[in-house]
């Protein structure tokens, strides 16, 4: 591929922002970031000059359902798998996880199956799988189904655990009122990361799941027990434990923007917090709908509903959530930048490949226009279509 040099953007390297700097790709990775009056000579074919805007890390998303008009429930396959990774890399997320919502134990291993086979044949852009459920609370079910709802048994434990050995990452979205303390520790001594959600849980046992191994929380504030006065809740349990990371969806639906500006607050210094988008299958598409577990799903004004107005996912993608959060929260843009790269990679223990541009690193990055609108990818410093 040869010597190619960006310039005429900001760079954003998942850390720090370097302006006035050129991105270096040589033969598919990262070079270096240097001052653009220093960079390196390039062929006419090798130099890249952007009107403005951001280069950045592409997206890491640890949550996503579905995308390209597929749902990972309905097509527990490798080529849906496929589909989803590519429907979202045009999309900015260069590495993502795959994510089964509650459904019967057979989807379950299917899905595994899949995500083994996209592991072995080395699917771009696939991190590996995060299953959320079915070892849920049905009090705060959101859209899963409460029929498919149960409690963790030994033969879930033991598959899990498996699966765990033979994909590159497993996040697991459980409940404490599902799983026990001994479950969870074996899940995390497997390899598991694992991620409380659609949760009634006290601090207390919220406390008891993180010393037993949790330690992440899957859409912060959705579907779970709020902080209170008196009883901190899941949410105070998350924002106030050291070491565990919480997933975050700014749509500004999910979210309000003051709620947001919050979370970022508590926590903003130690990477424990990261976006998610919770996608589904109408993300890259101009679908209207689609169906979970049979039920329809109306997609509207920016939102993804049951027939009773119930959250089903969100209809946003990184570009658009940055946007909230830079427009809408005032967070600045290399501090919501982080949270899309650098903070997910960290949640998923990742960070030694992933999230940054580094030298030495497969060049996977994104430019945002001086609008903050998606104007590029690459992945291995080729431009996806």
């Amino acid at each position: 591929m040869g010597l190619t040099v960006f310039t005429g953007a900001a760079v954003f390297d998942g850390r720090a922002m370097h302006e006035g700097a050129a991105l270096v790709i040589e033969d598919g990775a990262v070079g270096a970031i240097v001052p653009a009056d220093a960079a390196p000579a390039a062929p006419a074919a090798g130099r890249v000059a952007l009107a403005g805007g951001t280069l950045a890390p592409g997206f890491l998303d640890l949550q996503v359902n579905g995308g390209g008009g597929i749902l990972l429930n309905d097509a527990p396959t490798l080529a849906g798998i496929r589909t989803i990774c590519a429907a979202h890399g045009r999309l900015g997320t260069t590495g993502l996880l795959p994510t089964l919502i509650t459904d019967r134990p057979e989807v379950t291993r299917r899905a595994i199956a899949a995500g083994i086979d996209a592991a072995t044949a080395g699917v771009a852009g696939f991190l590996g799988l995060h299953l959320e459920g079915p070892h849920l609370d049905p009090r705060r079910k959101g859209a899963h189904d409460p029929a498919l709802i149960r409690a963790m048994t030994a033969e879930d434990l033991a598959l899990l655990a498996a699966a765990a050995a033979r994909l590159p990452a497993l996040v697991v979205t459980v409940a404490p009122a599902s799983v026990t303390p001994a479950q969870i520790a074996a899940l995390a001594a497997a390899g598991a990361t694992v991620s409380l959600g659609h949760s009634e849980a006290t601090a207390a046992e919220a406390a008891a799941a993180f010393a037993a191994g949790a330690r992440m929380v899957t859409h912060l504030f959705n579907a779970m027990s709020q902080l209170g006065n008196r009883e901190p809740g899941l949410v105070g349990a998350a924002l106030g434990t050291p070491g565990v990371a919480a997933g975050l969806i700014a749509d500004a639906v999910h979210v309000a923007p003051a709620t947001i500006g919050v979370a970022l607050a508590a926590r903003r210094h130690a990477d424990a917090i990261f976006l998610v988008t919770d996608a589904m299958a109408v993300a890259g598409t101009a679908l209207d709908g689609f169906t979970l577990n049979g039920r329809p799903i109306l997609r509207r004004d920016g939102r993804l509903t049951l027939a009773d107005g119930t959250l089903a996912g969100a209809d946003i993608d990184f570009a658009g959530a940055i946007g909230v959060l830079v427009r809408a929260c005032g967070v600045p843009l290399a501090e919501a930048l982080r949270l899309a790269t650098a903070a997910p990679a960290r949640a998923l223990g990742i960070e030694d490949r992933a999230g940054r541009l580094l030298p030495g690193r497969a060049a996977d990055f994104v430019h945002l226009g001086p609008d903050l609108a998606l104007a590029g990818v690459w992945r291995a410093g080729r431009p996806l279509a």
